[in-house]
């Protein structure tokens, strides 16, 4: 189980930066650059998808270092030069780059999974590759795979994956879009999302220790409810086990991604005893909309 020094799950947004947080995760007057600190004052971790774009500096990490609150956890993306660009076999030159700056994360404690999201051409006959580069990676780090190829879900070809991903001590990404696709689209966030956003079977497997769900919701977030409810029991099972979950709410438009956790949140601390029911939001603003 996690100690007392550590939480039971963590849990976060796709980002850190929306102006449309202010009087909610930050102070109506904060200047963008200190969102990130306020951030960290209320959620755990963050998908960092500035890096699938582009290999920060050590200059620009050391400043992220600095701003957040001691144990959140970076979940970095793998850029996209590695994954969808070069291709994981022809990327050794970047792949060092990126993980100077895993180390500098590492080192100042606030490394969660760094997790590589492969495009849909990234096929089962890929796997010895996958597996080779994977090897490589350095088992102090923690990591994770998303395939989206609806051939990597199959019979023998999942089972090899899960294999391959156990045995390195590696984490699988589970994408749930079903709550996004469960109505037709009501804005045009909710439309641009649906034609972005893969239908990824759901599999709820925990190769490793870090199971990583990344939840894709609705603008209108009590909608996803009952996929909350759904994941609850699984989340607190991992828990029991001695796993620690990343668990990542997505909304088509990123205003309501704070709302989505909240209600993950919530549902989570009705059955986890000492959790408080509510998230800190120290900086939410009396006209803030409140869905409880």
């Amino acid at each position: 189980m996690a100690t007392s020094n550590q939480p039971p799950f963590y849990l976060g947004c796709p980002v850190w930066s929306c102006a449309d947080w202010k009087g909610l995760v930050f102070p109506a007057s904060a200047p963008q650059k200190l969102w990130l600190k306020y951030y960290s004052e209320t959620f755990s971790t963050v998908e960092g998808n500035t890096t699938f774009y582009a290999i920060p500096s050590p200059e620009t990490v050391q400043r992220w270092i600095g701003q957040v609150k001691s144990g959140f956890r970076f979940a970095l993306k793998f850029p996209k030069v590695i994954t969808h660009e070069l291709g994981i076999g022809h990327a050794a030159a970047e792949t060092r780059l990126f993980l100077d700056v895993l180390s500098q994360l590492h080192r100042a404690n606030c490394l969660g999974p760094t997790f590589l999201q492969f495009p849909e051409r990234f096929s089962p006959q890929q796997l010895p590759e996958l597996k080779a580069y994977l090897r490589d990676l350095p088992r102090e780090f923690p990591f994770a795979v998303e395939v989206r190829d609806h051939a990597w879900f199959q019979g023998a070809t999942e089972q090899q994956l899960n294999e391959v991903l156990a045995d390195l001590k590696i984490d699988r990404v589970i994408f749930d879009s079903r709550p996004l696709f469960s109505q037709p689209p009501s804005d045009a966030y909710e439309v641009k999302s649906q034609g972005r956003k893969p239908q990824s079977p759901v599999r709820a497997y925990a190769t490793s220790q870090h199971p990583f769900l990344r939840l894709v919701g609705r603008n209108d977030v009590l909608t996803t409810e009952k996929w909350i409810e759904e994941w609850v029991p699984t989340v607190l099972e991992w828990i029991r086990q001695g796993k620690q979950p990343f668990i990542f709410t997505h909304t088509p438009d990123d205003r309501y991604a704070p709302d989505l956790a909240m209600m993950f949140h919530r549902a989570l601390a009705q059955q986890i005893s000492g959790l408080e029911s509510g998230l800190s939001m120290p900086h939410q603003a009396s006209q803030q909309r409140d869905l409880f």
